[in-house]
C-alpha cells in the first residue's frame, strides 16, 4: 500500500504563493503519476496537476497554467505544488493522489490512493 502526507497549507492574500509537499511512503513502485487535486466548497473535486515520477513529464488544469508548477524530488520520496498568484477561487482543500495508469491525465478514477489533504484560503 502506498500512504500519502499534504502539508504546506495555510491562508494566504491574493496575489500571494504557497508551496505543498506530499510525502509517499510504502509501496511506491505502483505511484507512476503523482497529481494534485482540489475540492472547494459546494464542487466537484477537479484535478490541478500531474506529474510521471520517472520521466518528469506534466499536466495542468488551464485555470491553474502559469501560476502553479508542480515537481518531485524522488530521494526524498517527495512531490510538490508551487503556487503563485493565488486568487480566491483557488480556495480548496488539496489532495495528493497516485496512479498506475499509463496516462491518467487528470481523471479521478484513474488515481487509487489518496492522501487527507491540506487546506487552502485565499482571500
Amino acid at each position: 500500500d502506498v500512504q500519502l502526507v499534504e502539508s504546506g497549507g495555510g491562508s494566504v492574500q491574493a496575489g500571494g504563493s504557497l508551496r505543498l509537499p506530499c510525502e509517499v511512503s510504502g509501496d511506491t513502485f505502483n505511484a507512476d503519476w503523482m497529481a494534485w487535486f482540489r475540492k472547494a466548497l459546494g464542487k466537484e473535486r477537479e484535478g490541478v496537476a500531474t506529474i510521471h515520477m520517472r520521466d518528469g513529464d506534466t499536466a495542468y488544469a488551464n485555470s491553474v497554467k502559469g501560476r502553479f508548477t508542480i515537481y518531485r524530488d524522488n530521494a526524498l520520496h517527495t512531490m510538490y505544488l508551487q503556487m503563485d498568484t493565488l486568487k480566491p477561487e483557488d480556495t480548496a482543500m488539496y489532495y495528493c493522489a497516485t496512479s498506475s495508469w499509463g496516462w491518467p491525465e487528470l481523471k479521478e478514477v484513474a488515481y487509487h490512493n489518496w492522501g487527507r489533504g491540506t487546506q487552502v484560503t485565499v482571500s
